[in-house]
């Protein structure tokens, strides 16, 4: 097997084989070696774990894997879901809802998910009627949700009459709803001068034909690969649009602003960095800050099929048709060269995400006289930055986490208890399946002194509904860990003490905090992890979103098969399943 893995290395012009551990890598020819790929600390990828070295323990828990490469296949060891749900492809098919909880609604198909894997959210208020906006890039929808009983579609978008090869980008081609390199990007949506302002961010594809997670194909080892994504001229930066209504055609382009440090203008042609990643935040005051690398040497991060390791930049938002940079930080150790990158112990194992995902995490905008804003950078860990003056952003306080290798480390951070009791919920989030890597802890971390965070406890690991066929999660098929508790965009003021969490095959766990002492799981609702409509490649992701709308007492929760509307009068409060109160206009913390 390893010969013929040399023997096809060598013809598709990729040098230099090594065998370590058992495991074959793969060194490119340093020739043509892209200069911006992390290579300092070499190979240390790390080798597959033993069958024997994980999987069901005696007393019914599971004993998770210490370390483990990049990879998203499935697994299976005795008495796991291959086992358990032979007839459903290893799948849970039941559902399960246990503790105070009520599911309201409940829509399924193809019309209700718009992409198997991931989505964003976003509502806003027109005549009356409330809308709910669910979408990823090219596919989305567009509901009307005031009666959550009766949720009617309203419009659809999509590329799926672009005709591609597979692995091409079809973003660069015009379809019916979007012109070439345009589509949907994650957005922040607020309230400004008697409009809704939508920012859109417009970032590298992350899921991409040039790179993969199989040795010969990452970006350690396939230059030609890096060379024709550096090429591609897809936008990076971010869309400043008014909306006039709920429907695509209602959208008003306001500004195009690209976060290519080299250009002032958004010329046609490659870009370099990675454009905005996730939704942006801005609250519709002065500031808005985003998550982006502005130059291709922003470059240190180890997973195989990106290229970038974001930090962050704020701009003036006073005229939203003339948005104005205004601050620039990264993390020592993010650029490429700098040798502080070789003191982190993930330094060459070709698998961590090094860097920001999403946006700074602000429990208080600046504008109303917050002071601090809380950096998820993955591998990197946590770090508080003093933004008062965002102009001068500085790292105040920093944390290194735990390592949990693979799988996304340190991307979400909590904020919305940390002015009523000074802590913050930090975590990342499973991308194998079946356990097949090490539990993504919710980590409790006390930050009443900015200067000196520290892990004071994590938040406790779901366990299963009375009457499952499994003893723990890990059995049920699919990823199993924490996503994250919705967005910082939903209507309303967050419960105190209460945090809902997307958590995969978990479905959404309702964890009380109020005790920050003994916190606690209240409730669950778990999806039925198996339908028939969805493929076998995206089985394995179910819940993976929840949007709260703090104002109606509502949780929408988003699966690979949906979404559902969940209420509890003891925990959220009396829902609201008809027209809200009053409409939706800036978000609250």
């Amino acid at each position: 097997m390893r010969q013929l893995l040399r023997q096809a290395l060598v013809t598709s012009g990729v040098a230099g084989l090594l065998l370590t551990s058992g495991t074959a890598v793969v060194q490119a020819d340093n020739a043509t070696a892209d200069e911006n790929i992390p290579s300092m600390c070499g190979d240390r990828r790390p080798a597959d774990p033993a069958p024997g070295e994980y999987g069901m323990q005696l007393d019914g828990t599971f004993r998770h894997p210490a370390l483990t490469p990049a990879g998203e296949e499935r697994f299976s060891f005795p008495g796991g879901a291959q086992d358990l749900f032979p007839k459903t492809k290893g799948y849970d098919p039941r559902s399960y809802l246990e503790g105070p909880i009520k599911l309201e609604a409940s829509y399924r198909g193809a019309d209700f998910t718009p992409d198997y894997f991931h989505s964003w959210q976003n509502v806003v208020d027109f005549d009356g009627r409330r809308y709910l906006f669910q979408y990823d890039r090219s596919e989305g929808r567009v509901y009307d949700v005031t009666d959550v009983r009766k949720v009617k579609i309203v419009e659809r978008v999509s590329r799926n009459d672009v005709k591609a090869e597979w692995g091409e980008n079809v973003e660069l081609k015009k379809g019916k709803d979007w012109d070439a390199y345009d589509y949907w990007g994650a957005s922040t949506i607020q309230w400004r001068d008697g409009h809704y302002i939508m920012i859109q961010s417009f970032e590298q594809k992350r899921q991409v034909g040039e790179l993969g997670d199989s040795l010969e194909h990452t970006k350690f080892n396939n230059p030609d690969g890096v060379r024709k994504l550096r090429e591609q001229t897809s936008f990076k930066g971010f869309k400043v649009y008014r909306l006039d209504g709920p429907r695509k055609k209602d959208w008003k382009l306001l500004s195009t602003v690209t976060t290519d440090a080299t250009l002032t203008d958004p010329k046609p042609g490659a870009q370099q960095g990675s454009g905005s990643l996730d939704v942006p935040y801005w609250t519709g005051g002065k500031y808005m800050f985003i998550a982006v690398a502005p130059l291709d040497t922003w470059s240190n991060t180890e997973v195989p099929t990106y290229l970038y390791s974001a930090g962050y930049q704020a701009y003036d938002m006073t005229d939203p048709a003339n948005p104005k940079k205004v601050g620039e930080w990264h993390r020592k150790g993010q650029v490429a060269g700098d040798a502080a990158y070789a003191k982190n112990p993930r330094c060459g194992n070709q698998t961590s995400w090094m860097g920001a995902r999403m946006p700074l995490f602000i429990p208080k905008p600046v504008e109303e006289g917050g002071k601090y804003g809380f950096a998820a950078l993955g591998g990197f860990g946590l770090s508080v930055l003093d933004i008062s003056d965002p102009s001068k952003m500085k790292e105040v306080g920093h944390l290194d986490l735990p390592m949990s290798v693979g799988g996304t480390e340190a991307d979400n951070v909590d904020v919305s208890q940390y002015e009523r009791t000074g802590m913050v919920y930090v975590s990342g989030y499973p991308l194998g399946e079946d356990c097949h890597e090490p539990y993504k802890d919710v980590f409790q971390i006390d930050a009443r002194d900015p200067a000196k965070p520290r892990i004071v406890g994590a938040l406790p690991r779901p366990k299963p509904a009375a009457g499952a066929r499994f003893a723990d999660y890990c059995q049920r098929g699919g990823s199993f860990g924490p996503k994250r508790t919705g967005s910082y965009t939903s209507p309303g003021d967050p419960k105190a003490g209460l945090l809902p969490y997307a958590f995969y095959n978990a479905g959404v766990q309702f964890y009380d905090t109020r005790d920050v002492k003994h916190p606690k799981i209240a409730a669950q609702f778990v999806p039925s992890g198996f339908a028939k409509g969805v493929p076998d490649y995206a089985l394995g992701n179910q819940t993976h979103a929840i949007y709260v709308e703090w104002d109606r007492k509502l949780v929408w929760v988003f699966t690979n098969d949906g979404m559902y509307a969940v209420s509890s009068k003891q925990l959220l409060g009396a829902p609201n399943l008809g027209k809200p109160a009053k409409p939706f206009r800036t978000s609250a913390r």
